[in-house]
């Protein structure tokens, strides 16, 4: 079969209005009768008209008497007027109905008893004072709420007071996501994944955000990359009532992609690609006669799990809103100041992800993985951005509007770290969140000196450094006065830890040591320019005599420890530089080269910050020094204690 070529593709709003010209609603989602307490959540399908008034008679607001407010004028402190029970009050409860002939209520603490029968008023009631007048909430044959509106519990209590017990609203939209892939792996039999296969998880992205949206949403098993068996699951989801059926993957320019030609056999493609990175292969069609249930929503939603993430919350939430003529989800926006450059290739829209946290009077952003397969960066990210096609990117330092993953006040307890990368950061994070009232670490491993120009542009609370230097011997304070002179610094050491060689399980290369990386039948991974470990790795290439052009991987770079690891343990490299901790968490072998110490550079003036305090008592406490303990290749000797210059290893 041939490929799926895109010709042109779609902005999302033209995309949108496509869809909505093409579908008709009232048929998609007709109206039907519910039961009054059923709907919360539901929008009204025509205006609704109370029954019955609220209250339905006049009743006592307080508890007291009720009286003639006329009786009470003549009433003075120093003159009361004496009433008797009977003819002069009756004693009510709140909520009681008013009797005949009272016209206010006296709260009891106002109410001076002489008798069982007499009660003294020093002071005079206004009419109708302390009564729920008739109707005061709720007029009988009034409107209640008028058509198109969403329903809230609130709205359930005014329908069930007016005497509304059943209403008409818009019919609910019913959703299925069929997965598809020779390649994919049902989630639900817990499946080991062998190179080549994926687990397979977008249906439930899908399933979790639509029944958040209010829609009924459901699954299907995977359907493996054949046209037939395709075409068949998606005549199955419409027979079955589905007035939206999407299919995950399959709608890019593989040779084995059948959606785009499934849903040209059963309808009409209205849109083949949307102008938005990631989400380009987005594909949306209308079922038309030839499925047998025409008019229909057909979604092709891309493989790629943020790309589909993309199609879920740009096309499929607000097309699936204007159907029950709810409001679009809409996510809160706030402004951010990006901490680096973020480019971006013009003519096409770009959707990036963003870690998020207040620093000084500011909210500051730094941009995550942009890869379309890399779901982890949606786990990790406070929130995004979306950079117009008509830009070439955004320079750091300025201000972008961000739409939230997470609640606004979630923002304001991030503690913002920009720095290298080290294992102990994902048990500082496990531990912050785990506190009666949670903090979050959102960390940008850009090695030690990504995280001093961090510092330096006033982008994060904190950064993770371990920076040696040969001519004295010392850790990061050489490289503190010279990339931040004159910044008041706090220096807090978090561990010392071990650093060397991360090889396979049994070292089956005999890898002895950094003479070992000359040899032509190793090939080596490497971290990032400006990683404390790069750095590392260079001095101690230097002091053998070895020249980095003769390591074969030199070149070839990841961003943390666990990244190297992975090459290795996968066999895409033969060893890479690492702290021990990486190596046994993946059960490595490690050849140790260096002891060093990673220490935690912090801005005085926020010493008194609420998140630093929190994190410093934290690093600080024996729970914490005891999960260190148990990770393996760290010394605790200085963790917690505040470093001055010439401190070495302690």
């Amino acid at each position: 079969m041939g490929r799926n070529i895109y010709l042109t593709t779609t902005p999302v709003p033209e995309a949108l209005e496509r869809a909505k010209n093409s579908l008709d609603r009232d048929t998609l989602c007709p109206a039907e009768t519910i039961p009054a307490h059923e709907a919360a959540g539901r929008v009204t399908a025509k205006a609704v008209y109370a029954r019955c008034s609220s209250p339905t008679f006049h009743a006592a607001a307080m508890d007291g008497i009720a009286v003639r407010a006329e009786d009470t004028f003549p009433a003075r402190e120093d003159e009361p007027v004496r009433l008797t029970r009977g003819d002069g009050y009756q004693p009510v409860n709140t909520g009681n109905p008013l009797p005949e002939n009272r016209n206010a209520v006296i709260m009891v603490e106002n109410v001076v008893q002489v008798d069982d029968d007499t009660v003294e008023i020093e002071a005079p009631a206004a009419p109708w004072q302390h009564v729920r007048r008739i109707g005061e909430d709720i007029v009988s044959t009034e409107l209640l709420i008028p058509q198109g509106r969403l329903l809230t519990p609130y709205d359930v209590g005014a329908l069930l007071s007016a005497g509304i017990y059943e209403l008409e609203v818009r019919g609910r939209v019913a959703a299925r996501f069929i997965p598809t892939g020779d390649e994919v792996l049902d989630f639900s039999k817990c499946p080991a994944p062998r190179a080549g296969q994926v687990i397979e998880s977008n249906s439930q992205v899908f399933v979790s955000l639509a029944r958040e949206w209010g829609l009924e949403a459901e699954s299907v098993p995977v359907v493996p990359d054949d046209r037939t068996s395709l075409k068949k699951a998606v005549i199955d989801a419409l027979a079955q009532g589905c007035n939206i059926v999407v299919v995950g993957a399959g709608s890019s320019a593989g040779s084995k992609d059948f959606t785009r030609a499934v849903f040209e056999e059963l309808g009409n493609v209205l849109v083949h690609g949307i102008n938005v990175m990631p989400g380009k292969p987005t594909l949306l069609a209308v079922s038309g006669e030839a499925s047998g249930y025409p008019g229909r929503l057909l979604v092709g939603a891309p493989g790629y799990p943020v790309s589909a993430a993309v199609c879920y919350e740009e096309l499929l939430g607000p097309l699936a809103a204007w159907m029950e003529r709810r409001p679009a989800p809409r996510r809160p926006e706030t402004e951010a100041v990006l901490t680096r450059k973020l480019p971006s290739k013009p003519g096409m829209e770009e959707v990036v992800r963003l870690a998020m946290g207040r620093v000084d009077d500011r909210i500051v952003a730094t941009p995550l993985g942009r890869g379309a397969g890399m779901i982890t960066t949606l786990t990790k990210a406070q929130g995004y951005t979306t950079i117009p096609a008509t830009m070439e990117g955004v320079e750091a330092g300025e201000t972008v509007s961000a739409r939230l993953l997470v609640p606004p006040d979630e923002v304001e307890r991030v503690l913002v770290h920009v720095g290298s990368h080290d294992n102990i950061l994902d048990v500082l994070a496990d531990e912050l969140m785990g506190m009666d009232e949670p903090w979050r670490l959102v960390s940008a491993h850009v090695g030690s000196m990504g995280g001093l120009n961090a510092l330096k542009a006033g982008s994060a609370l904190f950064a993770g450094c371990h920076l040696f230097d040969p001519e004295s011997g010392d850790f990061n304070f050489p490289f503190l006065e010279k990339y931040l002179p004159g910044m008041d610094l706090s220096v807090i050491n978090l561990a010392i830890r071990h650093q060397g060689l991360i090889v396979p399980k049994g070292n089956p290369k005999g890898i002895t040591g950094i003479e070992s990386l000359t040899r032509e039948d190793l090939t080596f991974i490497n971290r990032q320019r400006g990683a404390g470990t790069r750095i590392l790795l260079d001095h101690h290439l230097k002091k053998e005599g070895i020249t980095p052009h003769s390591v074969q991987g030199y070149d070839n770079e990841e961003f943390t420890h666990m990244a190297v690891a992975v090459n290795v343990l996968t066999g895409a490299a033969d060893c890479g530089m690492g702290i021990m901790a990486a190596a046994r968490a993946l059960d490595l072998d490690f050849v140790p080269l260096a002891r060093e110490r990673y220490d935690l550079a912090i801005p005085s003036r926020f010493m008194d910050d609420p998140r630093v305090t929190t994190l410093l008592e934290l690093i600080r406490s024996d729970a914490l020094l005891k999960r260190i303990g148990k990770l393996g290749g760290y010394e605790t000797t200085l963790t917690g204690r505040q470093m001055v210059p010439g401190t070495g290893l302690g």
